[in-house]
């Protein structure tokens, strides 16, 4: 029987705690926080990270002198779990909004460019009349989306697909033209994949409800704006913004995390690779391997890039460092495949389970010389009607964020996105020279302006593996028996975004319930 926790003295409950060892494999968002929490109440922690740095899809880079984020640059606000958990950490000053400026669609047939459509959800307008959505689908595309109002409810409210409910009430102009680009920009996904319960909450009811689809959309949004008004205050800095950023990007939480885990003693170890997790009775043994130290002496500055190749030849051909671990529980908090790799002997149930298709997601980021960017052509941004360009969505970080700007002077900072579920980024195969060439064709054509070669001062590429998001229909069951067949096992966790769904607004409460039921599980059990 589990005891009452409320019986327990403190003085026991902190020595209990002290005798526990918890190691945690990965050091993206999801493994700091599981870390931080076990930390936190006093458990010895153990944090194994194969990068020569933790943060995951969080990383910064420095391009011609600017500082900015290589792979999320913002988060959700829907919630309100991360907005608390950066304040928790120190940073509420740090907390930005994004610059006001419409996104814009590139790729429109017989259009090409258009700002995107104001008052819709995942693209699906509330009035297909307004003239934002008539340039964009056209009057034949008004007036069959304008059938939605007319037509018999019939099995409304039934529909998991999104693209699927789309085109059948409004018409595939309104799939095409304007869901696909928001779904395969957000979700990397295709509009037919995405679950509609999980993408757009309250959707289908208000469907029941109202009797057609664009006065469904209406319904959820004056729902929304009521509920913003009633809890506005002079204190909320970004009222009805979807997404926040941190100044000087979004790494400062990856910081913040790290200097926590250092007070509070735990020891995070990176450059190190985990060969196996294994369990015997209530104890876990993790076998990691690092690279050899190879001692050289002290060189003058002239000699030091010979020093450095000698180096590196002694540590490949040197055998790797192998260390065993004893923990009296582990939390796994790598991408999915090396989740299963390492699990595959401990969890057997996991193997009945079924994993997710992750698409690789490659970011290339420019730094421009381009005067003709001054004036935003194209808003914060641009997203793609898929087959219409290679990449699926750029980001102008200048003109979204004010202290991308501050930084970047008279220069700009564009990201373009390649890759998408079931299309590999077109700079897969691509050296890193030609990646940023086609990066920036790219940008000249969806942001509309002119981009010479010698117009780029500095690129960066950045590959991420992304887990498949929570909205795709049939990821919550499969996340659900992976969940299921990990917590199974006494003394084990698994964390991220292949368990939580995609995003920082997912992962960090995941991450936090999860650790929370691990060390309950540790000092009451």
């Amino acid at each position: 029987m589990t005891p009452d926790p409320s019986s327990a003295e403190p003085s026991d409950l902190a020595a209990r705690a002290a005798q526990k060892h918890v190691v945690v494999i990965g050091g993206g968002i999801g493994g700091l926080v599981a870390a931080r929490e076990c930390a936190k109440v006093g458990m010895r922690v153990t944090l194994l990270e194969s990068a020569d740095e933790p943060g995951g899809a969080i990383r910064r880079i420095e391009l011609d002198g600017v500082v900015v984020d290589a792979g999320a640059e913002s988060y959700a606000t829907r919630g309100g779990h991360v907005r608390a958990f950066v304040e928790e950490l120190g940073l509420a000053d740090r907390i930005v909004a994004p610059q006001a400026g419409a996104a814009w669609l590139a790729g429109i047939p017989g259009v090409g460019a258009a700002p995107l459509p104001v008052g819709g959800i995942l693209g699906i307008p509330a009035n297909p009349f307004q003239d934002d959505v008539r340039r964009i689908i056209g009057w034949s595309g008004v007036w069959r989306a304008y059938l939605d109002r007319v037509r018999p409810p019939l099995t409304i409210g039934h529909q998991l697909s999104l693209g699927k409910l789309v085109a059948s009430r409004m018409g595939p102009k309104v799939r095409d033209r304007l869901v696909a680009p928001v779904t395969t920009g957000v979700y990397s996904a295709s509009p037919d994949d995405v679950d509609i319960d999980v993408a757009a909450p309250g959707l289908n009811a208000a469907l029941t409800r109202v009797g057609s689809l664009s006065g469904a959309v209406q319904s959820l949004r004056d729902e929304a704006a009521t509920a913003r008004a009633a809890t506005a205050s002079a204190a909320d800095k970004t009222p009805g913004a979807a997404v926040e950023g941190l100044s000087g990007g979004m790494s400062a939480l990856v910081d913040a995390l790290a200097a926590d885990l250092g007070r509070l003693d735990a020891d995070v170890r990176t450059g190190v690779r985990v060969r196996s997790v294994r369990r015997a009775g209530a104890a876990w043994t993790v076998e990691v391997e690092t690279a050899p130290v190879v001692d050289l002496p002290a060189v003058t500055d002239d000699e030091a890039a010979v020093v450095t190749e000698l180096r590196a030849a002694a540590v490949e051909s040197a055998a790797p460092v192998v260390e065993e671990l004893a923990a009296d529980a582990v939390i796994i908090a790598t991408p999915e495949s090396t989740a299963r790799e390492l699990l595959s002997s401990v969890v057997p149930d996991l193997r009945k389970t079924e994993a997710a298709a992750s698409p690789e997601i490659e970011i290339v980021t420019l730094i421009l010389d381009a005067p003709a960017l001054d004036a935003t052509p194209r808003g914060t941004g641009v997203l793609t009607v898929p087959g219409s360009h290679t990449a699926k969505a750029l980001t102008h970080s200048t003109a979204k964020w004010g202290w991308v700007r501050e930084a970047a002077g008279d220069r700009h900072v564009v990201r373009v996105s390649f890759g998408a579920q079931g299309e590999p980024a077109a700079t897969a195969e691509l050296n890193d020279a030609d990646a940023a060439d086609l990066a920036r064709s790219e940008a000249a054509a969806l942001l509309g302006v002119p981009l010479a070669p010698a117009a780029v001062l500095a690129s960066h590429r950045g590959r991420f593996v992304q887990s498949q998001p929570a909205s795709i229909i049939g990821s919550g069951a499969r996340r659900r028996a992976a969940r299921a067949a990990v917590q199974a096992v006494p003394g084990l966790a698994a964390v991220g975004a292949w368990l939580a769904g995609t995003g920082l607004a997912q992962v960090i409460p995941d991450a936090r319930d999860e650790a929370d039921r691990l060390r309950r599980t540790l000092l009451w059990d």
